[in-house]
């Protein structure tokens, strides 16, 4: 199992290495911001190495949005973000499930979601697979609950399209951890990816602050046990930096092996 970090940009391959990790995820370019990422001098190296690349899409991203505003700027920005990914040999571009403003109705996110898939077709193609990651908080958002990524994946589970689960983003935003494989797989087939991350906040509480494995609020015998039953790539997107994420890398080589 490829077990690593989410780090800096400037230089993954070198934070890969100082972490022990054989795995690495980056922004390529301002996670605030909308613009579209621009080729890297070091792509030829990302490409042909040995660690596995992950690319995670600005936070501002929100394809589901009835705002015409944010929503068609999002399908731009995550065709665009997806050919460059592509570029560096990434096996996966992480994307938030997003979410509808208060008041509207949460099945036109759903279908903002299936016309994205569409624009993309229509422009293109994707790339490289689109991986979607459950979110902590809000009552409208379109992948949070199991009941909304269900309908989530009704509307766009005939495309080319992954998921990633987030750990603390589960337990924040209200699924039981245990157990919690079996029924993602019930919905959408797959776990492409885990966010391995502990939580400093209670079960359901709505906030998405991440913890080391061991620091958090939830046991790290159960974090261990969901990424082994995912059977998936995991990245820990942790704080404390090099060792931070060394210490909760060693903990799940530990756990899990590989």
């Amino acid at each position: 199992m490829r077990i690593g970090a989410h780090v800096d940009s400037a230089d993954p391959l070198a934070e890969a290495a100082a972490r022990g990790a054989d795995a690495v995820q980056f922004f390529l370019s301002d996670p605030q911001g909308w613009k579209a990422p621009t080729a890297r001098a070091d792509a030829a190296a990302l490409t042909t190495s040995d660690v596995a690349i992950y690319i995670h899409a600005p936070y501002v991203l929100n394809v589901a949005t009835t705002n015409n505003r944010i929503r068609i700027p999002s399908r731009k920005l995550m065709v665009s973000h997806a050919r460059a990914a592509a570029a560096v040999g990434a096996a996966g571009l992480i994307v938030h499930g997003g979410h509808v403003n208060k008041g509207d109705d949460l099945a036109v996110g759903f279908d903002n979601w299936r016309k994205t898939f569409a624009y993309a077709a229509d422009n293109g193609g994707l790339d490289t697979p689109i991986l979607i990651e459950n979110t902590a908080g809000g009552d409208n958002a379109c992948a949070r609950r199991l009941d909304a990524l269900a309908r989530l994946w009704d509307a766009i589970g005939d495309h080319e399209v992954g998921f990633c689960l987030d750990t603390c983003h589960a337990h924040a935003g209200g699924e039981e951890l245990l157990g919690l494989v079996d029924r993602v797989k019930a919905i959408t087939g797959r776990i492409d990816l885990v966010h391995a991350n502990n939580s400093k906040d209670p079960f359901d509480s709505g906030r998405d602050r991440h913890d080391n494995l061991a620091a958090g609020v939830i046991d790290p015998e159960v974090l261990a046990a969901v990424i082994a039953a995912a059977g998936a790539p995991a990245i820990v997107e942790t704080p404390g930096g090099v060792d931070g994420q060394a210490t909760d890398i060693a903990y799940l080589r530990g756990k899990l092996g590989g």
